[in-house]
């Protein structure tokens, strides 16, 4: 039985911790954000032509600017937090609403400014969710003692930013000049290649009418037939990512931590620290309190390949025959009118990070498909729907 944890990682009431992803549809694990809470969330616009365009990388670092951002302008404050891809939903206390107002309207200047994207923003109470129906529900995943990640239930996120695509809520971008802090924002290591033969990218979603109890059976079918996967389909070698130099998407964080300062100096500054950073992961060697292996090993640990906010999320590394049968089962499930899905295959997973200081344990890493991911299963989801 899998252990779960007192409450420990929100003021929340109610919101329990577990360490074991199958139980993530435990209702008993959940409880119901305050009322007073409000949800701040992020939209890369047109997606899927910048993924087409190969610039999938720097939709990532857009779907993960405004957690930094906003993690960064509320320090110490413990966010529940979900990145989408190409997007993000962050809860947080009303009282922080001006905060994260400022922040979501500079991610999304900096956005368009540095990364030439559309990042859409939104920010709603959870009070105005429950107004129309809904529930915001937040438990708490642990991969490792060191991370924890919010998981939602309820369906007022999928509301929230269905609403948030609709035109409503929305925040204008900043004026020019009005940069975020995305500090530790970054996106260094190379693509981890698939070692079964596929980086499988699963976005399910309960179907219009599927009761909570029948949608949660699916859940469960599914992430059983995870469990024939090596570490149930993580897709980051348990050794950690290869470190290259320079590494290949440099520029995205130079983009993201210059802040007025002169592009060109950012990136010589970059360069030469991330060559000193390589040196150290190639020769092992440990500088001070920091530690090269340990840090890789914790990385693994803490990495965000599985989530749930309504729905499921996964990117799996495993078999074509395996993602075969996952997408067999999920076809009879939606024949019976219980799941809407989608599944994206390709050859690599990508990883963008969230690290506070190296020195310290809770650095995040979200992790997608290199080719499209979550994103470009959420296209075919909505083409299925579309039929």
């Amino acid at each position: 039985m899998a252990r779960i944890h007192a409450q420990s990682s929100s003021h929340l009431t109610g919101a329990r911790d577990f360490d074991h992803f199958e139980q993530v549809t435990d209702p008993a694990l959940y409880a119901p954000l305050p009322d007073d809470y409000v949800l701040g969330l992020t939209d890369v616009v047109g997606s899927t032509k910048a993924i087409a365009a190969g610039r999938y990388k720097a939709v990532n670092m857009a779907g993960a600017a405004a957690i930094s951002a906003i993690r960064n302008a509320l320090p110490g404050e413990d966010l529940a937090y979900v990145f989408g891809g190409d997007g993000c939903s962050v809860a947080a206390p009303g009282v922080h609403a001006g905060t994260l107002r400022v922040a979501l309207a500079r991610t999304s200047r900096w956005a368009q400014d540095e990364l030439d994207l559309t990042l859409r923003a939104a920010l709603m109470p959870v009070a105005a969710v429950r107004a129309a129906g809904h529930d915001v529900r937040v438990a708490w995943f642990r991969p490792s003692e060191f991370a924890h990640y919010a998981m939602f239930s309820g369906g007022g996120l999928a509301y929230a930013e269905a609403e948030m695509k609709a035109g409503r809520y929305a925040i204008e971008p900043a004026a020019v000049g009005e940069a975020p802090d995305l500090s530790g924002l970054s996106c260094r290591w190379a693509p981890a290649q698939s070692r079964f033969g596929v980086i499988l990218s699963l976005v399910m979603r309960p179907a219009a009418g599927a009761s909570d109890a029948a949608f949660a059976a699916v859940v469960r079918e599914t992430l059983a037939l995870c469990e024939e996967l090596a570490r149930g389909g993580h897709p980051i070698p348990e050794t950690g990512p290869e470190a290259r130099w320079p590494p290949t998407d440099l520029d995205y964080e130079a983009r993201a931590i210059r802040g007025k300062a002169s592009l060109a100096l950012t990136r010589l500054g970059l360069y030469l620290r991330t060559l000193f950073t390589w040196l150290i992961f190639r020769t092992k060697t440990r500088v001070g309190g920091f530690d090269p292996e340990v840090y890789r090993r914790v990385l693994v640990r803490n990495a965000d390949f599985r989530k749930f906010d309504d729905g499921l999320r996964m990117t799996l590394d495993c078999s074509a025959a395996l993602a075969d049968r996952i997408e067999a089962a999920l076809a009879e499930a939606r024949a019976k009118g219980l799941v809407d899905f989608g599944l994206f295959r390709q050859a690599e997973a990508i990883i963008t990070c969230i690290v506070r200081t190296p020195l310290d344990n809770d650095h995040l890493h979200f992790v997608d498909g290199a080719m499209g991911g979550y994103a470009a299963a959420a296209k075919q989801m909505k083409a299925a729907l579309a039929v």
